[in-house]
């Protein structure tokens, strides 16, 4: 440093304090341009809000945003191990599922609101059982302290039962098809696509509650570490802006072939068989999801469906103490990318 700085001051080299700063400036931009372009790492899986960045990923939309997107492909439950252990910048997660890897494992902050479950979340139970009613004294196989369990309860609830009315076997949300087949339980209540496949196996069976029965029970969101948003904020209102181009063209008619192509190929099924997905899940278009955002109490906000999961992982003890909120929720991104939209 000290050779470098006498010989830029040398009046026998006059020109060379200037080419020092030019090369300097020229490696720092360098190494500005080489950090912006390190990937944003996107966890997902299979569930059609998230699978529905499949059409952005082919399409080769978030380059011609101008930002550099990795979406890794998981399990639900090991995206959200992967979060935690700070292998990605961003999760696709339940309101619920977040406040408790944020009072477990690793705060996150919600910045776009995906869709919310209309009808694939499901409980599904066997031949002789025709109500929720009918559960009373039954097994029901469910992962514990996940939305499938608060499912349940919210069923009980409107049902005028109790948990006490029930067992509950805890249950791999994956493996519920496999349980009820079995007929260890008498019901199952699981997400797509293992809500699908018990329906499948165990012939007979029926759904006697749904997401569905409680719309905005269940919102699937994107979820970023706060480090990331905050050192790239504006990278990942381009990703939001992504998202909206993705939700405009999925809901076109005219595209629907093609979308049912994209998203049954990630998951290895026939185009006819995911369109009933897509069915059940209520994937919003910005208009949709501005009152979403404002605070407010009861499912028609993610607020005051947040709230709901809160006292839900209070009482059932999946954490101690009631977590903030609002921490986890910042809706000044979409709704700036709205406004930018709408111009």
């Amino acid at each position: 440093m000290k050779t470098n700085q006498s010989l830029s001051l040398s009046p026998s080299r006059p020109g060379r304090r200037p080419f020092i700063l030019a090369l300097t400036a020229v490696a720092m931009t360098t190494l500005a341009g080489r950090v912006s372009a390190e990937p944003l790492k996107i966890g997902y899986s299979d569930w059609p809000g998230w699978v529905a960045w499949e059409i952005g990923i082919k399409k080769d939309w978030f380059k011609e945003e101008g930002v550099e997107v990795k979406f890794e492909w998981y399990d639900y439950v090991e995206s959200m191990d992967a979060y935690v252990s700070g292998q990605i910048d961003a999760v696709g997660m339940t309101n619920g599922d977040a406040l408790v890897t944020g009072s477990t494992g690793k705060p996150s902050v919600g910045i776009l609101i995906n869709d919310y479950s209309n009808g694939n979340d499901m409980i599904v139970a066997k031949p002789g059982i025709e109500s929720v009613k009918d559960l009373k004294g039954k097994k029901i196989g469910l992962e514990e302290g996940f939305v499938s369990h608060l499912l349940l309860l919210k069923a009980l609830e409107l049902n005028g039962m109790s948990p006490d009315d029930v067992t509950i076997v805890n249950t791999p949300t994956n493996e519920t098809p496999q349980v009820l087949a079995s007929g260890a339980v008498d019901a199952v209540a699981a997400w797509q696509p293992s809500s699908g496949q018990a329906l499948k196996v165990v012939a007979g069976s029926k759904p006697i509650f749904t997401s569905k029965d409680v719309a905005g029970l269940i919102y699937d969101n994107l979820y970023v570490s706060p480090e990331s948003l905050e050192k790239r904020r504006d990278d990942w209102k381009k990703v939001i802006k992504v998202w909206y181009r993705i939700v405009t063209f999925l809901k076109d008619e005219d595209h629907l072939d093609e979308v049912l192509e994209i998203l049954s190929s990630r998951v290895s099924v026939k185009p006819a068989e995911y369109e009933p997905f897509l069915d059940g899940t209520n994937i919003l278009t910005g208009e949709q999801v501005k009152p979403i955002w404002e605070k407010g109490d009861g499912l028609k906000s993610v607020y005051g469906s947040s709230k709901i999961s809160d006292d839900f992982n209070v009482t059932f003890k999946v954490y101690e103490k009631p977590m903030d909120i609002e921490k986890f929720l910042d809706p000044s991104l979409t709704l700036e990318v709205l406004a930018e939209m709408a111009k």
